[in-house]
């Protein structure tokens, strides 16, 4: 095995721990992200019959106004 200036032959172990960590770290934030977006898109559905109706009445009258000028 060859080691780059300044690292020991010893240091392995502790670089596959730290690898290890990264993993679960990046593994355990994925996680967090996806369901927190599940969370976010199940609340839309919930809310969102009342809230896509004035959203494209409101997009309606941006419409009209612009049609009057």
């Amino acid at each position: 095995m060859v080691f780059a200036p300044g690292e020991k032959p010893g240091n392995e172990p502790e670089e596959v721990k730290l690898q290890n960590a990264s993993k679960q770290i990046v593994q355990n934030a994925i996680l967090q992200a996806v369901q927190q977006v599940s969370q976010e898109s199940r609340q839309r559905e919930e809310k969102g019959s009342g809230n896509r109706g004035s959203f494209q009445l409101g997009v309606g009258e941006l419409t009209k106004k612009h049609e009057k000028k």
